[in-house]
């Protein structure tokens, strides 16, 4: 019997942002052999028909440029609820989303792309240009004090499996080089874990002059990275999207690099990733 492939889901509205994370998802989807569902969201149920034609008439072009022909759904409803339903009713894996930043009057995108985040039981991979390398090469694993660092280790083995890619363990420190115990803690079960499975990794400290989310990204620029991971807040609050948690400004961030984002579920290891030992 034919094993059901997985699904990567990519929220679409006909702009040029989401055509990029069409792109994004296509490499992903050769990698990981994975189907990419094109999902349409709009406000009257009267409009799905006429949506449907279109998507498909974009789904057709995909496949003439890239060879892959993606799924078209139609839904009615708000990204906030109909994004995550479909990934249950799909059984997705993954989600590629466009954001476009947090520049003047897109300001709020970024706490929006959040919202519909935390809702998720899958990790979302959320961009804001077109792929710049061919390969997922280079990883940012920001580490501080919180315990659910720990829950992106096992993303961190399923990219290094399917991507080949390098760990940047980049901890967060004062500006005399000092990290804080709960941080510590943390930086030694990490490093544990990869030694253990043998994955590759480097470590670095945050110069202590900048705020941990902005190190983070100048960092990412200056060794060129293909990805930061991030886990949201646990249990976030409405002031946290008005006044901008940390994972939203690396959503975010100006050098425009993807960003893998995580709920903090251990229950998300639902493709054989076993527990932590």
């Amino acid at each position: 019997m034919e094993t059901p492939k997985n699904k990567i889901l990519v929220p679409y509205d006909f702009t040029d942002i989401t055509n990029c994370a069409v792109e994004h998802a296509i490499k992903f989807s050769k990698i990981l052999n994975a189907d990419i569902i094109l999902l349409h969201i709009v406000k009257k149920e009267q409009q799905i028909s006429e949506f449907k034609t279109r998507l498909s008439t974009v789904a057709e072009q995909f496949k003439n440029k890239n060879g892959i022909l993606p799924i078209s759904i139609v839904r009615d409803g708000t990204i906030f609820k109909t994004i995550n339903q479909v990934v249950e009713d799909e059984n997705c894996m993954l989600v590629v989303m466009g954001t476009h930043g947090m520049k003047g009057l897109q300001k709020l995108t970024g706490s929006w792309a959040l919202k519909v985040i935390v809702g998720s039981t899958i990790p979302y991979i959320v961009i804001q240009a077109p792929p710049s390398n061919e390969k997922y090469e280079k990883i940012i694993f920001p580490v501080d004090y919180k315990t659910e660092n720990k829950e992106q280790l096992k993303w961190v083995e399923f990219l290094s499996k399917f991507l080949k890619t390098k760990t940047y363990l980049f901890a967060a420190a004062t500006k005399d080089g000092v990290i804080e115990n709960r941080t510590k803690a943390n930086l030694v079960f990490n490093k544990k874990f990869l030694d253990e499975k043998k994955l590759p990794y480097e470590l670095a400290l945050a110069e202590g002059k900048n705020s941990f989310s902005q190190e983070t990204i100048n960092f990412a620029k200056k060794i060129d990275a293909d990805l930061i991971l991030v886990m949201t807040t646990r249990d976030i609050a409405f002031h946290d999207y008005v006044l901008g948690a940390y994972e939203q400004y690396i959503i975010s961030n100006s050098a425009k690099i993807p960003v893998m984002v995580i709920n903090p579920r251990t229950d998300l290891m639902k493709y054989g990733y076993g527990s932590f030992g």
